[in-house]
């Protein structure tokens, strides 16, 4: 398998509107002595503030919220279509119950300090400069919350990190 390299950002192609909600990321985050990763599917990249960025929303329940929180960095790692399985499976299963890369197989790697995993395709490497939680107070929209935070989600709601693109890898 080919290693991971720097990659241009200006040479970056991708269609964000597949590779997040129908293919989807491992977002990462940690140190040397603990990391967690999850699945995500919303999110998007850009230019905010000057800085080329990327934004990920976590809900305040996930276990990996922690790790953002405490951390300056995190990662979104992208797969092929091969891992769906370990995507699906990140995305149901708590890293408080079980080590999930030890039962998944996948493998964390580690670029300037900031958690990676290894088996993906390219990957961006954050350095965390906003949190905004959201709130019901936020929606414009009453149907938002209807639809994403009722039943077992009810006031789950999500922050939203943006994190300047320090690095992107690629094979």
């Amino acid at each position: 398998m080919h290693q991971f390299q720097p990659y241009p950002i200006d040479l970056l192609e991708f269609n964000p509107f597949t590779k997040l909600a129908d293919d989807w990321m491992i977002i990462t985050s940690g140190s040397q002595e603990k990391v967690n990763g999850m699945t995500a599917s919303w999110g998007g990249v850009g230019v905010l503030w000057g800085q080329n960025t990327a934004f990920i929303f976590v809900r305040e329940n996930r276990y990996t919220k922690e790790f953002i929180d405490n951390g300056e960095y995190f990662s979104c790692t992208f797969f092929d279509k091969k891992f769906k399985n370990d995507l699906k499976y990140f995305g149901v299963v708590s890293g408080r119950q079980e080590d999930k890369f030890k039962t998944s197989g996948l493998s964390v790697d580690f670029y300037k300090n900031i958690p990676y995993i290894d088996e993906g395709n390219f990957v961006l490497l954050c350095k965390k400069t906003a949190a905004v939680p959201i709130t019901e107070a936020h929606f414009l929209n009453p149907e938002i919350k209807e639809k994403w935070y009722s039943g077992k989600e009810e006031n789950n709601f999500h922050t939203m990190y943006v994190g300047e693109i320090a690095e992107i890898l690629a094979r």
